[in-house]
């Protein structure tokens, strides 16, 4: 599958490119992915961006590369990710950055539930976190999602917010 690109008002959501893997390999080299198991060398943090481009072809969703419509400048990722030993598509992101504080992530976030309410027949979506990460926590909050400890994580402790899509597809 050839991903579509979104457009919000102030991003462009587009196919990863092979240059969005030096933000890749940044973010995984610094302390900021230790609630993703951080960090990584260069080889681990290729392997990981490597399988998430390819959940696009495997699965028929994965992550968006984003773009500010303003300056042209790429601000992060954004999508779903569903690798094996996950329970269920997942949401999730990160920004460079200098893209943080913005509020990129969480409008990036918003077309990705929207696109994924009207491209599936999901009954909801999941963001699974790392329970200390109180950035992504909050994120989650914002966008509407709803802290559900019935449902499975990766790892025990794990966060998992829910996102009900059905009332998305009603509106």
């Amino acid at each position: 599958m050839t991903p579509p690109t979104l457009k919000t008002e102030r991003l462009i959501l587009r196919a990863p490119r092979l240059e969005d893997f030096e933000a890749w390999a940044a973010y995984f080299a610094s302390d900021r992915s230790v609630p993703e198991g951080g960090p990584f060398d260069r080889a681990e943090a290729w392997r990981r961006w490597a399988a998430d481009v390819a959940l696009w072809s495997l699965r028929g969703y994965g992550a968006f590369g984003c773009d500010d419509k303003a300056t042209g400048a790429y601000v992060g990722e954004v999508g779903l990710d569903e690798p094996e030993g996950f329970p269920e598509p997942e949401l999730g992101w990160f920004v460079v950055p200098p893209a943080e504080g913005h509020g990129f992530a969480a409008e990036a976030a918003r077309a990705v539930i929207d696109w994924t309410a009207e491209t599936f027949d999901w009954p909801r979506l999941v963001t699974i976190t790392d329970p200390g990460n109180a950035r992504s926590i909050a994120l989650a909050r914002r966008l509407g999602g709803i802290e559900d400890a019935s449902l499975p994580g990766v790892c025990p402790g794990d966060a998992v917010f829910r996102y009900d899509l059905r009332g998305i597809r009603a509106a």
